[in-house]
C-alpha cells in the first residue's frame, strides 16, 4: 500500500488546475517526484509541491495506492481526472471537474463539490458528503454524452441539470435538486431522494426515481398508471413524448 498525503500550504485563492493529483500519476513516486509534477495557478505554470506539501509512505500501483488530500481545496479543479483505479478521501471542498472521465477507483469527500463533477465518468464511485454543484454527472459544452457508467452519491443536496446528456452509471442524490435532472439522457439512472423541477426534458432513454415533490412537471410525459419498484408504489410517466422516448420517469 502507498499512502500519500497533501495538504496546501497556504490558502489557495487564485483558480488552479492539477489534474496530476491522481493515484494513477502518483504511483510509485517519491515525494520529490510528486513535488516536482505540474500544475496551473491562472495563467502560471508551477508545481505540484509549491503548492502542496506532500508526504509519501510505500510505494505501490495505482491501485494499492491511497491519497488524502486534508484542508480547503474549493479553488482547485480537475482533482482525480482520469483516475482507473486507487482511493482519494478529500477532507475537505473542492473546485469544478473532480474526477471527470474517471474509469475506476473510489472518491470520498467530506465537504461539498463545485460543478461537474464526475463529469462523463465510465467507472468508479465517487461519494460526496456534503453538497454538489451544477451539472453533476453531465457532459462538458458541446459533448453528447455525459456519464457513461460508474456511481455517484450525494449526501445533501446538487444544483440544476443533474446527469445532463447522462447515457449510463448511477446517481443517488439523498436531498433536492435544482431544475431538470436528467436532461436529454439516454441512459442510466437517478434517484432523487428529496424534491425536483422539471425532470427529464427530452429524455429518450434512463430511468428516474423521485421520492420527494415535483414541483414542476414537464408537458411531454405520459401516465402510465402505478407500479411498484423495490416495493415501493410510484406513479409511471413515459417520454419524453415529443422525441419518441422512451425513458420511465417515476414520482412518489
Amino acid at each position: 500500500m502507498q499512502t500519500v498525503t497533501i495538504k496546501p500550504k497556504k490558502e489557495i485563492r487564485i483558480s488552479t488546475e492539477a489534474e496530476n493529483i491522481s493515484p494513477d500519476k502518483f504511483a510509485g513516486k517519491t515525494e520529490t517526484e510528486i513535488q516536482s509534477m505540474e500544475a496551473w495557478t491562472g495563467n502560471q505554470k508551477t508545481t505540484i509541491g509549491e503548492l502542496f506539501s506532500v508526504k509519501v509512505e510505500g510505494s505501490a500501483p495505482a491501485a494499492d495506492t491511497k491519497i488524502v488530500m486534508e484542508g480547503d481545496f474549493s479553488r482547485v479543479k480537475r482533482i482525480g481526472e482520469g483516475m482507473s483505479a486507487g482511493l482519494m478521501i478529500i477532507n475537505g471542498n473542492v473546485d469544478m471537474h473532480l474526477g471527470s472521465k474517471m474509469s475506476g477507483g473510489k472518491i470520498s469527500v467530506k465537504g461539498n463539490v463545485d460543478s461537474w463533477a464526475g463529469r462523463e465518468m465510465k467507472g468508479g464511485e465517487l461519494i460526496v458528503e456534503g453538497n454538489a454543484g451544477y451539472y453533476l454527472g453531465a457532459g462538458y459544452r458541446g459533448e453528447s454524452c455525459g456519464m457513461r457508467g460508474g456511481k455517484i452519491t450525494v449526501m445533501g443536496n446538487a444544483l440544476d441539470f443533474l446527469g445532463e446528456h447522462m447515457c449510463g452509471g448511477e446517481i443517488i442524490v439523498k436531498g433536492n435538486t435544482g431544475i431538470l435532472p436528467g436532461l436529454s439522457n439516454n441512459g442510466g439512472k437517478i434517484v432523487i431522494e428529496g424534491n425536483t423541477s422539471r425532470p427529464g426534458s427530452e429524455m429518450s432513454k434512463g430511468t428516474i426515481i423521485v421520492n420527494g415533490t415535483v414541483d414542476e412537471m414537464m408537458p411531454v410525459f405520459k401516465l402510465e398508471g402505478n407500479e411498484a419498484v423495490d416495493g415501493v408504489t410510484y406513479k409511471k410517466y413515459t417520454g419524453d413524448v415529443i422525441v419518441n422516448g422512451k425513458g420511465l420517469l417515476y414520482i412518489k
